[in-house]
């Protein structure tokens, strides 16, 4: 059994104590954080087990010097990474078009580079949402303290 089923089993069992209204906002405060610390994560170029982004590939026509911003910059955006929540479920995910260019990047499909264009490119893997080190315990602590409060 994973850490991720037994949280679910623990957490579970004092959730099922609670009412519709606690409930609710509990998961609320369980979505923002896990929506907070992927967001964090995205902005180090990490993947949920703690290894970076395969780089991009080198640009045939790129001038020396000049500045490369960092990928999923977008993605991270409130507006694009959506936490949604009710009583019974928290989820993450991603809104509209970053979706499909998420979910590409996620498990590294093949798109096409432009929407124009015939070129079509097999992405890396660089996995943006997942459960990393610590995502865990974090969501453990998120869970005690809004149930003492």
């Amino acid at each position: 059994m994973n850490d991720l089923d037994d949280l679910t089993a623990w957490a579970g069992a004092l959730l099922h104590k609670l009412d519709t209204r606690q409930r609710r906002a509990l998961m609320r405060a369980v979505v923002t954080e896990l929506r907070r610390r992927q967001s964090a994560r995205i902005a180090e170029q990490r993947n949920p087990d703690g290894t970076p982004y395969e780089p991009r590939k080198p640009r045939l026509r790129q001038r020396a010097g000049k500045v490369r911003r960092k990928m999923f910059a977008r993605l991270r955006m409130a507006r694009v990474m959506k936490a949604r929540s009710d009583a019974n479920s928290a989820v993450v995910a991603f809104a509209g078009y970053a979706s499909r260019v998420a979910a590409v990047h996620q498990f590294g499909l093949r798109d096409r580079v432009n929407r124009v264009g015939n070129l079509e490119v097999r992405y890396a893997r660089r996995e943006l949402l997942g459960f990393g080190e610590g995502d865990l315990e974090a969501l453990a602590d998120t869970l005690l303290f809004n149930l003492e409060t």
